[in-house]
């Protein structure tokens, strides 16, 4: 059975739906098949897959409203063991249209239950916000990975997400776990990101991963032309510390055995707390 993992942060500009595209692809490049949720109105995790999101007609939206089933709207994508369930600004009425709906909770659950088989990884991009669509990914999820951006009000942001956590865990939920604590858009170069990798490590231990993300310029430019770092520029810094926090998701034996073969990577189309 498959595993499913929610990447959740209320706050915006955490490197969430960076996060989200980059470890599904490796995931997809080391032969997972994987499955990527875009829960969020804004489709960024859609468009970073090089899909237009304008010109989607049925996404995670009418999946909610139970009009079609997720399978349905699977899109495959330029990595070949990685697929998208699509979103479009559509998503933005399903909080409204559900909010007297009986189990408007469980909606993303129910529909994700008979393909949790069919994939190693489900991938849920959940918006930043704590509305209804992050309550669904969060009630969906055998757990949570949170992106953590190095700055300011870093773990203000991040306490206020563990409690939301374990409140779902303490009445929806009770399987939900902690993936790991990602440090993300790091510059070295200040006092400020070093510190907050200090703090967030020291408050919350082993569940912090090892791997830090830095702040890149070609991981910004990547979505642009629709493409994961790995397939946009593989020698990039932010492509290399991306793959080896996918191994450490996976854990140290699979890190120990596991290659990237280049030529698939090079061969790909060229498109425009509580425990």
């Amino acid at each position: 059975m498959g595993k499913i993992i929610a990447i959740c942060n209320q706050k915006g500009g955490t490197g969430k739906t960076t996060t989200a595209i980059n470890i599904a692809a490796y995931m997809g490049l080391f032969g997972k098949k994987t499955l990527l949720v875009d829960l969020d109105p804004q489709a960024n995790a859609t468009s970073g897959l090089g899909v237009d999101r304008h010109k989607i007609k049925k996404s995670t939206y009418h999946v909610l409203l139970e009009e079609i089933k997720i399978a349905e709207i699977f899109l495959k994508t330029e990595i070949e063991n990685l697929y998208l369930a699509p979103s479009n600004l559509d998503l933005t009425g399903a909080e409204v249209e559900l909010v007297g709906a009986i189990g408007r909770e469980y909606r993303l659950k129910k529909a994700l239950l008979p393909e949790k088989d069919n994939f190693d990884f489900i991938f849920i991009d959940s918006p930043p916000s704590l509305g209804l669509l992050t309550i669904n990914a969060l009630c969906a999820a055998d757990s949570v990975l949170v992106p953590v951006q190095c700055e300011y009000y870093a773990l203000e942001g991040l306490s206020q997400l563990i409690n939301t956590v374990n409140l779902i865990r303490d009445n929806i939920n009770p399987q939900l776990k902690i993936e790991g604590i990602v440090l993300t858009l790091a510059d070295f170069r200040t006092n400020l990101s070093r510190e907050v990798i200090r703090e967030v490590k020291e408050n919350f231990k082993e569940k912090v991963y090892t791997t830090v993300i830095p702040r890149s310029i070609r991981l910004s430019e990547a979505p642009s032309y629709g493409k994961p770092i790995s397939l946009y520029d593989r020698t990039n810094l932010g492509a290399i510390k991306y793959e080896e926090l996918t191994k450490e998701i996976l854990g140290e034996q699979f890190s120990a055995q596991i290659s990237i073969d280049n030529k698939n990577i090079n061969s790909q189309p060229q498109i425009q707390l509580k425990q």
